[in-house]
């Protein structure tokens, strides 16, 4: 088992994860990616497989680096900004939570939570969620 942690900005992050999976040669489906999604409401956390990549930037560098969109996703609820304009989306999920304190850590301790249990049913042999 390995954690790596990007040096690249997220829209980059497949530059340096495609090459970190080739060299510790994981599997596609051996490989969990948690990432803030606007598209859950905040709090929420969705665990899947695979998926489309919703106009991520994020998922769509990954998807260039593993050469395929096959891997794990703890999806982080963040919640979505009133505007669709794209500086304000940006704002949005590049600035500082709105949210009070308690409810930023109970996002990160169900987030890590979810984390943990995929990784052992990942580890232990035991896919179907």
């Amino acid at each position: 088992m390995a954690i790596l942690l990007p040096q690249t900005y997220m829209n980059a992050c497949g530059d340096s994860a495609g090459p970190a999976r080739g060299s510790l040669k994981a599997p596609l489906d051996r490989v969990v990616v948690l990432y803030d999604e606007i598209d859950l409401p905040f709090g929420e956390v969705r665990v899947k497989l695979g998926g489309g990549l919703a106009g991520h930037n994020g998922l769509k560098s990954l998807r260039r680096g593993f050469g395929d969109e096959g891997f794990w996703r703890v999806r982080v609820g963040v919640g979505r900004p009133d505007s669709t304009d794209p500086e304000v989306v940006s704002a949005y999920v590049l600035g500082r939570f709105r949210e009070p304190r308690a409810e930023v850590d109970e996002l990160i301790g169900g987030a890590a939570g979810e984390t943990e249990r995929l990784v052992e049913e990942i580890g232990s042999g035991d896919d179907e969620r």
